[in-house]
C-alpha cells in the first residue's frame, strides 16, 4: 500500500489525516477553507510524500479544494452514501481517517467529476432553470395583482406568462390606459371570437388604484431584466456547446422528445466522453433513475429510484414527457403499453431510463439514433 489522505470536507474547515504504507497514522490537522489555508495543505501533502487523496462530495465545498489540488496529486471524489460509517462516536478526525482507510484499500468507488468546459456549461444551464423559476413567480404576481384589481383576462388565456396579449394589456395598463373596450382591442382576435367580446371586455374592467400600477411597473422591469439575463445565458451556452460539441448535438436531437436545449443541458451534465461509465446501467445509476433492491424475508419493502443527479434527471423526465405523448416514435407506443399495468408515473420513470440509455449508446458509437438499427442496445 502506499501513502492515502482522507479529507473531511466541511463549510469553513478541512480535516486532513494521512496514513502510511502501514495503514497507521503520521498526520492529522485542521485547516481552513481559504486560499492560503488550501495551499498550506497542499504543501503538506507533498511534505509528506502523499500521492492519493479522497474527499466526500459535500455540497459544493469540495469544489475550490479540487480545483487546488487536481494538478499535484492522484484525488478520488466519493460519494458519502457508499463509505458511511457504522453509528457510533463520529468526529471529523475518525471521517477523515475512515475516508484514508477506504482509499488505501481500494474501497471507495470514484465518483465522476465534470471537467472545467463543462462545468462552465452547468452553471449556465442551471442558472437558466433558476432564471425561469424566478420569471413565472413574477408572472404569478402579475396576474395576482390584476385578480386583485378584479381584471379577470387571464381565465380566458392558456399561457397566463407568455401570451402576447396579456403583456399588451399590462403595459397599457402601465401607460395610463383604463377603457375595457381599447384594452379588448389590443387581445387577439382568436380569442375575442373564442369567447366573445363583449365577454373580454368585462373580463378587461376593474378598479386600478396607482399603488397597483407602480406594482406591475416593477414587475415588469424584473421580468425584463430577467429575459435579458436567460437571453445572455443562452447565447455563452450556445456558444461553448457549438464549439465543442456541434456534432453531439445534431446526433442527440435524433433521439424521440430530444430538442437543441434539452441536449445541450444533457452534454452540460454527463459531457462527450462515455468512458467515465462502463456500461449504461452505470450512467442509469449515476442519474438515480435505477430502481433500489431493498427485499427482505421474501417480501419487496421499496422500488423506488435512487438519489442521483437531479438536474439531469429533470431534463429527462421532460423528455419523457414529450416522447410519450407522441404516437409517431415507440417510445410513445411503450408509455402506452406499460402505463396500462402500472402507475403512469412508473411508466415515465422506466421511459426515462430507456432514453438514457440511448442516449449513452448514441454519444458512444458517434451515430445518429434509429429505432431498428438500435433496438438491440436499447434492450440492455
Amino acid at each position: 500500500m502506499e501513502k492515502a489522505c482522507g479529507l473531511d470536507v466541511h463549510k469553513e474547515s478541512v480535516f486532513a489525516c494521512i496514513l502510511d504504507e502501514q495503514g497507521k497514522k503520521i498526520f492529522e490537522k485542521r485547516f481552513g477553507t481559504l486560499t492560503p489555508d488550501l495551499i498550506a495543505l497542499r504543501d503538506t501533502l507533498v511534505e509528506y510524500g502523499c500521492g492519493r487523496v479522497a474527499m466526500e462530495s459535500t455540497s459544493i465545498y469540495w469544489m475550490p479544494i479540487w480545483h487546488i489540488l487536481d494538478s499535484d496529486f492522484d484525488l478520488t471524489l466519493a460519494n458519502p452514501y457508499f463509505i458511511s460509517q457504522l453509528p457510533g462516536r463520529k468526529s471529523d478526525a475518525k471521517d477523515a481517517q475512515w475516508i484514508a482507510e477506504c482509499l488505501q484499500k481500494n474501497s471507495i468507488k470514484r465518483s465522476f467529476v465534470a471537467s472545467n468546459l463543462l462545468q462552465q456549461m452547468r452553471q449556465f444551464t442551471r442558472q437558466l432553470r433558476r432564471l425561469t423559476k424566478s420569471k413565472v413567480r413574477l408572472e404569478q404576481q402579475m396576474d395576482n395583482q390584476l385578480q386583485r384589481c378584479n381584471i379577470r383576462f387571464s381565465n380566458y388565456v392558456s399561457r397566463q406568462g407568455n401570451n402576447v396579449s396579456l403583456r399588451k394589456i399590462i403595459k397599457a395598463i402601465i401607460a395610463g390606459e383604463r377603457e375595457a373596450v381599447k384594452l379588448c382591442r389590443l387581445v387577439h382576435g382568436r380569442t375575442r371570437n373564442k369567447y366573445g367580446e363583449q365577454v373580454i371586455t368585462d373580463s378587461l374592467s376593474g378598479v386600478i388604484h396607482q399603488t397597483d400600477v407602480e406594482i406591475l411597473i416593477q414587475c415588469m422591469e424584473q421580468l425584463n431584466l430577467i429575459e435579458k439575463q436567460q437571453a445572455t445565458c443562452l447565447y455563452h451556452l450556445e456558444e461553448l456547446a457549438n464549439t465543442h460539441f456541434a456534432e453531439e448535438i445534431s446526433l442527440l436531437c435524433t433521439i424521440p422528445g430530444v430538442k437543441t436545449f434539452s441536449a445541450l443541458c444533457i452534454l452540460a451534465e454527463i459531457g462527450n466522453d462515455m468512458s467515465a461509465f462502463p456500461k449504461a446501467t452505470h450512467l442509469v445509476g449515476w442519474a438515480g433513475l435505477r430502481p433500489r433492491n431493498d427485499e427482505t424475508s421474501e417480501k419487496i419493502r421499496s422500488r423506488k429510484i435512487l438519489y442521483g443527479n437531479k438536474y439531469l434527471r429533470q431534463i429527462l423526465i421532460e423528455i419523457s414527457w414529450a416522447a410519450a405523448r407522441s404516437n409517431k416514435s415507440f417510445l410513445g407506443r411503450k408509455f402506452n403499453i406499460l402505463s396500462k399495468r402500472m402507475l403512469s408515473q412508473k411508466a415515465l420513470i422506466a421511459i426515462t431510463r430507456k432514453i438514457l440509455v440511448i442516449i449513452y449508446n448514441v454519444l458512444k458509437t458517434k451515430q445518429s439514433f434509429d429505432t431498428n438499427r438500435n433496438m438491440k442496445a436499447i434492450k440492455a
